[in-house]
């Protein structure tokens, strides 16, 4: 029997071509859901680990479609869910100062990557990666710019290094940053800006910020979500600078028999619109609660699925392959955030902004 086709295009046989490869991640990524529930941790960081466990499985035929759908599609619908976390009224209410501190933190971060990363022997992709990870929200920026950029098989491991670095580095801060904060005697509202301006992914930002006290991580949670709806503009720039970069990599992966994309790519991905939509929605306050748990949960599941099939695409051989370059990048650009934020605080507590 036939399965029904729509404009050429048949679900059902679709869905048995990438079902195996998808529930072997979306297994990896339970187990690692259930360590980090048990024991803490980083659950993107088990998911990365569990995943490269697997890596004899990449090259399984049956496997291999699913594994490559959850590392691009299911990746690209997680971060456009991103956006019912966030409402036009929180940004608003960050005020102006506020605002401008991170926004250029963000900026300044993103350039540091950009030419350290030149200096450093990287390319420009690489260094955009870097620079953007740390910039926004972490392991999930560094998902969704990797997105956009050109793919080959050297960029998805300098991906995944990204991602173990910053993951790293995001709890290094989320112990050390509240001591930082504590021994300089920062009120909550000035605190939860040097953690939420700061510290890499969101929820090590909510921890740190409550470990001090409740009014420092709710402001923590609200800055570090401003920097998280910047990441739509960021993919975007990115998105058109590597336009034609991105558009010729597909055009090799389809010659050599991959599963590549349409040769004509939007400027604006379609997971952006989403993340866009869902923000729009929210500040609307057309969203119930429940939904937005939901999405925002749901969210967070399609991340873990996506980085634990991009880590059975890799194994500890590539990633040791990526060498110092990445580690120092991304040190220096989160010491460069860090520092540059205190700094401006500094400057706020003596009224100059």
């Amino acid at each position: 029997m036939n399965s029904i086709a729509i404009g050429g295009f048949q679900p059902a046989k679709f869905v048995m071509h990438v079902l195996p490869g998808t529930l072997l991640a979306s297994v990896v990524a339970m187990a690692a859901t259930l360590v980090s529930t048990l024991h803490g941790g980083p659950q993107l960081l088990y998911a990365l680990f569990f995943g490269v466990a697997f890596h004899y499985l990449s090259a399984d035929p049956k496997a291999r479609p699913g594994i490559e759908f959850c590392s691009r599609n299911v990746l690209r619908l997680g971060v456009g869910l991103l956006g019912a976390r966030i409402t036009a009224s929180q940004i608003a209410g960050l005020g102006w100062s506020t605002a401008a501190i991170v926004v250029i933190a963000v900026v300044t971060t993103l350039l540091a990557g950009y030419f350290l990363g030149k200096r450093l022997g990287l390319n420009r992709a690489q260094g955009t990666l870097s620079g953007g990870s740390v910039a926004i929200c972490g392991a999930s920026a560094a998902l969704a710019i990797s997105s956009v950029l050109p793919r080959t098989k050297e960029s998805e491991r300098f991906t995944l290094m990204v991602v173990v670095t910053v993951t790293v580095l995001s709890t290094v801060a989320m112990v050390a940053y509240p001591l930082i904060a504590r021994a300089l005697s920062l009120p909550p509202e000035l605190a939860g800006l040097f953690l939420g301006g700061t510290i890499h992914d969101v929820a090590q930002v909510v921890g740190a910020g409550y470990m001090i006290d409740h009014p420092t991580g709710d402001y923590a949670t609200i800055v570090k979500l401003f920097r998280v709806s910047m990441l739509a503009v960021v993919v975007v720039v990115v998105s058109a600078m590597f336009k034609s970069e991105r558009e010729q990599a597909e055009r090799e992966i389809a010659a050599n028999g991959g599963f590549a994309a349409s040769k004509k790519q939007a400027l604006v991905p379609w997971f952006l619109w989403m993340f866009v939509i869902l923000v729009a929605i929210n500040s609307l306050g057309l969203l119930p609660a429940e939904v937005n748990k939901g999405l925002s949960d749901f969210s967070r599941l399609c991340l873990v699925v996506a980085i634990a099939a991009l880590g059975i695409k890799t194994s500890f051989q590539q990633l040791a392959e990526a060498g110092w370059r990445p580690f120092t990048l991304l040190l220096i650009e989160t010491l460069w955030m860090a520092g540059f934020v205190l700094i401006a605080i500094f400057a706020r507590q003596h009224g100059h902004l």
